[in-house]
């Protein structure tokens, strides 16, 4: 069957129609973005420059491991102004002797490592163990490893053979031999 002029004619109409509207709904999803907006989108210094998943990390001196690192994700922050390394699902740092013996732990469910600075901000469930085996607890632990202390002023708890000690602040040298409570609450002796 041949198309006659007015098939022809209706055709095309609708062929430009559909185009037209086509043109239109792309047309109408673009709209001109704010230049802040356009900043935010392109703003690298919110974009972690490194993730990694499933973090182990073995450090080393003189071919000993002196500390162990693992955490389920890690993102490292250094085009900012002040570089930083988060880890935003948690913490476990095993601290060895010469020997290999464990030194002290500590376990955290946040942490934030200011590189320049040189400092650990632990957070949430903060757990340290340093060899003796007296256990420290608190939900904000600072930790110092340029001048080797850690810190909080926070609520803490510590316990030590049998006894709890708890207080609010807390300071202590990095492997938790030597540590003093500012504001002792209470001692409680408690049988195993």
């Amino acid at each position: 069957m041949i198309p006659t002029l007015k098939n022809r004619i209706k055709s095309t109409y609708t062929a430009s129609s559909l185009v037209l509207l086509a043109v239109y709904f792309l047309l109408s999803a673009c709209q001109s973005n704010k230049p802040e907006e356009i900043a935010a989108i392109t703003n690298r210094e919110e974009i972690p420059s490194l993730i990694y998943d499933e973090l182990e990390m073995e450090l080393t001196d003189s071919g000993h491991v002196v500390q162990r690192l693992i955490s389920p994700k890690v993102l490292r922050y250094d085009r900012v102004k002040e570089p930083y390394i988060d880890f935003p699902d948690g913490l476990h740092v095993i601290m060895y002797q010469a020997n290999g013996e464990i030194d002290a732990q500590i376990k955290c469910r946040n942490a934030i490592h200011y590189e320049n600075e040189r400092l650990w901000e632990l957070n949430i469930d903060v757990e340290a163990m340093n060899r003796k085996g007296e256990v420290l607890n608190t939900e904000q632990l600072f930790w110092d490893s340029k001048n080797k202390r850690i810190y909080s002023d926070k609520f803490v708890t510590i316990t030590q053979e049998g006894n709890v000690y708890t207080g609010t602040g807390f300071e202590s040298d990095e492997k938790m031999e030597k540590w003093h409570i500012n504001n002792l609450q209470g001692d409680l002796e408690f049988e195993e």
